[in-house]
């Protein structure tokens, strides 16, 4: 969705949400469009807006507007988030796999968030309009035969979490000099890659070789992985600036 028109469609919800005094929301955002709501610096009227995708982990989520006088604690995500468990017999599909079934059902991509794979099992978090037709119509992944059942939000297993640690030294915190040391190429290689538009910062293709770096970013080259940068320290003698972050394995 282009960021304009999200932008304009997360308005009308905020403000139908003032206006009628209910709670409002979207379907499944990217990871990218999840990012600018968190980080917009204009409030949206006074509706407060809540990001979820059924668990913590999620990276795709649901923007909800609450009324003001309904808390977090108070609203039940569950009326509108389902998960749905699948386990497949004699095959283990990949996420492609269960995604084109999903798709296949004619249920449409932003109302899918998180797909989780464990072994022959999977999870996948869907907004409460498409859990009936997972739970009826899903019965094969490829060529592998699968049943369907759905789960409290609360019994998906948390995904393990699987980093490698790392910490280096930057001149600057330009988007070259940060992703070359963070996945062991070149500031030369660096560059070529963000020309080529596959470095994403904060899940947004960025082609500027200059872009500032910051705690808590997140950073992707495209057939090399994704990290995150989760501490900016002081300066080394020669002037450089300490960086720690993690890549995700």
């Amino acid at each position: 969705m282009e960021q304009n028109e999200l932008l304009k469609r997360i308005s009308d919800l905020a403000l139908r949400c003032d206006r009628n005094g209910c709670i409002t929301n979207s379907t499944f955002l990217t990871p990218a469009e999840c990012y600018l709501l968190e980080t917009r610096k204009t409030p949206i009227g006074e509706a407060k807006l809540y990001l979820t995708g059924g668990r913590e982990e999620c990276e795709r989520k649901v923007a909800f507007f609450l009324p003001y006088y309904l808390e977090e604690t108070d609203f039940d995500i569950a009326e509108y988030i389902k998960a749905v468990k699948i386990t497949s017999f004699f095959g283990k599909p990949g996420h492609r796999d269960y995604l084109g079934a999903i798709l296949g059902l004619g249920i449409e991509r932003d109302r899918i968030g998180d797909l989780l794979l464990f072994d022959d099992t999977a999870y996948v978090f869907c907004l409460s309009s498409v859990v009936s037709v997972l739970l009826q119509e899903l019965e094969k992944v490829g060529r592998v035969s699968v049943k369907t059942e759905q789960v409290a939000l609360s019994d998906v297993p948390a995904p393990e979490k699987r980093v490698k640690k790392i910490s280096f030294t930057v001149k600057s915190l330009r988007l070259d000099a940060v992703t070359g040391d963070l996945f062991g190429v070149s500031r030369t290689t660096a560059a070529e890659l963000i020309r080529l538009g596959a470095v994403t910062l904060n899940y947004t293709i960025c082609e500027k070789a200059d872009a500032p770096v910051k705690e808590g970013d997140t950073l992707s080259v495209r057939g090399k992985g994704k990290g995150r940068i989760t501490q900016i320290g002081g300066r080394s003698r020669k002037d450089r600036l300490f960086v720690e972050a993690e890549i995700y394995l």
